[in-house]
């Protein structure tokens, strides 16, 4: 079952153990993709999409992200 919860910059830095600022970093360099979902300006990712992001980082390899 897909997991559509939205995670905010906060959920993402949680996940993956940055700060949100970081993840901010992230999107403003191209790094993140593109938001799932945009409400009052404020982007949305599905945690699915996180997860699939964090999976195909480079350097990632065989690294449990929980």
């Amino acid at each position: 079952m897909a997991d559509r919860r939205l995670w905010s910059y906060k959920e993402i830095a949680a996940h993956i153990r940055v700060q949100p600022d970081t993840v901010r970093s992230y999107r403003k360099h191209g790094l993140l993709p593109p938001p799932d979902h945009v409400e009052s300006g404020k982007p949305y990712w599905y945690a699915d999409t996180v997860r699939a992001w964090v999976a195909a980082r480079p350097g990632n390899r065989g690294r449990s992200t929980g």
